[in-house]
């Protein structure tokens, strides 16, 4: 479920994790409260620059984000019918943007490195915060975005293939299914490795 991180020898790939934990909290805040189109445009700009820098396939970058526009398929309608256009594009804009960059993240550092830092990060705090549960929790957490996104998307696959693509049931059943399970098996994992209390 973890193995996403892409071996590689970019400038991206040799960051520390701490600072591009850093950076990529900076961005996505910067992201989220941002309403404007132009300036959401020049930091899609800056994001396709990181991943030209990052020198990654492009067909694994690609399996990273689709899947989220599936999502948008149904979201960004509805954001229009209440929100009007822009802001169902400034929506979809935030929404993209932050799966890629956590995309960027989790393909250019391995979790052993995200787990360093959280431990670099947290140690004076080490008597009120168990820095390897907050690292192991922060790395689940980037990881799971892209992951519920696949779950989404081959949900809509199959109920295309099945027929039944105006049903809402037929999305949200098998997608809260696919998780909840998702999240058992991680659950019994964690607990082999004595995460369990």
């Amino acid at each position: 479920m973890i193995g996403v991180f892409h071996p590689g020898h970019s400038l991206v790939h040799r960051a520390p994790a701490l600072p591009k934990l850093g950076l990529l909290a900076v961005l996505v805040t910067a992201i989220a409260v941002q309403s404007s189109l132009v300036a959401l445009s020049v930091a899609t700009g800056l994001v396709a620059i990181l991943f030209l820098v990052a020198w990654l396939p492009f067909a694994l970058v690609w399996r990273q984000i689709v899947p989220i526009l599936w999502l948008l398929a149904f979201a960004v309608p509805v954001q229009v019918l209440f929100g009007g256009w822009e802001a169902a594009a400034t929506m979809a804009v935030r929404l993209v943007l932050a799966v890629a960059l956590a995309a960027l993240y989790t393909l250019t550092t391995p979790v052993s490195a995200t787990l360093d830092a959280m431990q670099t990060l947290l140690r004076p705090f080490h008597r009120w915060i168990d820095a390897d549960r907050v690292g192991l929790t922060l790395a689940l957490t980037i990881r799971c975005v892209p992951l519920l996104a696949e779950i989404v998307r081959e949900v809509l696959e199959a109920r295309k293939a099945r027929g039944a693509e105006g049903s809402l049931v037929a999305l949200a059943v098998p997608v809260i299914v696919r998780a909840l399970q998702t999240a058992e098996h991680l659950g019994d994992a964690l607990t082999a490795r004595g995460f369990d209390d």
